[in-house]
C-alpha cells in the first residue's frame, strides 16, 4: 500500500471567501455625440440668442459709454473753439460762409443746474446725432438769439441726457453757452399731450424749447416739452436760411433713420458669417480655442450692429 492509497478523495471546489471593500463601478457607457451639422446648428442659435439679449443691454447701459465718451472728447473740443471764438454762432460754418453747418458738430453747451446736468449740445437731431448727446434743430436760431430755439434729447438709451426734464417747473433756471457768451433761462411751463402751448414770444425775444419723449420706457406715447424764456441779453440774430421743409425726415420729432439699413445690412452680414464660422470652428477646432477668438469678434460686430439698430428707434428715446 502506498501513502497514496490512504489520501481521501478529493471533495468539491470551496469558493473563495467574498471580497470586502467598495464595489467597483459597472464600465462608463460610450458618451453620445450629436453629429457635427446638429452642434453647428445649436451653437448658432445660442450664440444670435445671446447677441440678441445683448442688444438689449446695450441699448439700456452700455450705450451709455458712447454718449459718455463723445461727450467728453466733444467738449474739449467745444471749449477750445469758445476760447479762440471759433465756435459756430449761426447755420454757417465759421470757417466756411457758403456751407451749412455739419450735423454733429458742437454748438452749445447746455447746464441745468437742478438735474446736475451739463451737456455738450450738437447741430441736428437725428437719430446718430443724438447718440451723442442733445440736438440743436437746423431750422431754429441758436440758445439766447431771437425767437424759439428747439432742443432735443433722448430720455432713456445713450444715457438719456433729457430722461429728468418732467421734474422740471415753472421758475427753475439753467444757462446754455454758445459762440456769443452764456445766456439764461427761466422755466416757463413743462407740457405734453394736448396741454396748451405757451403765450407767442414776444418780437425780439429769445426762448428755447427743450423737447424728449413722454410715456413708457421704450413704447413712448407722446413728445414732452420745456419752455423756457431767454432771461438776459438777446444775442445777434442772422437770417435763417434753412427752413423746416428743407430738414431730413430723420430730424423730426419721434421720426426713425431709414439710412442706416445700407451700413446696418452689410454689418449684419458679417456679423451672421462670424456666427457660421465660429459655429462650425466649435466642433472642428475645440470649445475654447474658438472662445477665446469669437468673444471678441461678436462683441464688436455685435455692438456696431446695436448702433445701427438703435437709429431705427424714434431718435427721442
Amino acid at each position: 500500500m502506498t501513502a497514496t492509497d490512504v489520501l481521501p478523495a478529493p471533495g468539491p471546489a470551496v469558493p473563495p471567501p467574498p471580497a470586502f471593500g467598495p464595489v467597483a463601478p459597472p464600465p462608463p457607457r460610450p458618451k453620445r455625440v450629436a453629429p457635427p451639422v446638429v452642434q453647428v446648428l445649436t451653437t448658432m442659435v445660442t450664440i444670435l440668442s445671446l447677441t440678441l439679449l445683448g442688444f438689449g443691454l446695450y441699448a439700456g447701459f452700455i450705450s451709455k459709454l458712447h454718449h459718455d465718451r463723445a461727450q467728453l472728447t466733444e467738449f474739449a473740443n467745444f471749449r477750445t473753439e469758445l476760447a479762440f471764438a471759433t465756435a459756430p454762432t449761426s447755420q454757417w460754418r465759421p470757417e466756411e460762409d457758403s456751407k451749412l453747418l455739419q450735423l454733429g458738430r458742437p454748438v452749445a453747451v447746455l447746464e441745468i443746474p437742478k438735474l446736475h446736468l451739463k451737456e455738450v449740445v450738437f447741430e441736428g437731431t437725428t437719430g446718430g446725432v443724438l447718440q451723442k448727446g442733445p440736438g440743436h434743430r437746423r431750422d431754429t436760431p441758436l440758445p439766447g438769439q431771437a425767437g424759439v430755439s428747439v432742443i432735443m434729447g433722448k430720455a432713456t438709451t445713450y444715457g438719456g441726457p433729457f430722461g429728468s426734464l418732467a421734474t422740471l417747473v415753472p421758475g427753475d433756471t439753467f444757462a446754455i453757452t454758445t459762440g456769443q457768451g452764456r445766456n439764461e433761462f427761466k422755466v416757463l411751463d413743462v407740457r405734453h399731450g394736448g396741454m396748451p402751448q405757451p403765450p407767442r414770444v414776444a418780437t425780439g425775444a429769445g426762448r428755447v424749447t427743450l423737447t424728449t419723449a413722454y410715456g413708457g420706457m421704450f413704447v413712448p406715447t407722446d413728445a414732452l416739452r420745456v419752455d423756457a424764456d431767454l432771461t438776459s441779453k438777446v444775442q445777434e440774430t442772422p437770417q435763417l436760411v434753412l427752413r423746416s421743409s428743407q430738414l431730413q425726415p430723420a430730424e423730426q420729432v419721434m421720426a426713425i433713420d431709414t439710412t442706416v439699413w445700407f451700413p446696418l445690412v452689410f454689418i449684419g452680414e458679417a456679423l451672421l458669417i462670424a456666427v457660421v464660422l465660429l459655429s462650425a470652428a466649435r466642433v472642428y477646432w475645440g470649445v475654447w480655442q474658438t472662445w477665446l477668438v469669437g468673444v471678441p469678434v461678436i462683441a464688436f460686430l455685435g455692438m456696431a450692429t446695436a448702433d445701427q439698430v438703435a437709429k431705427l428707434l424714434p431718435n427721442l428715446i
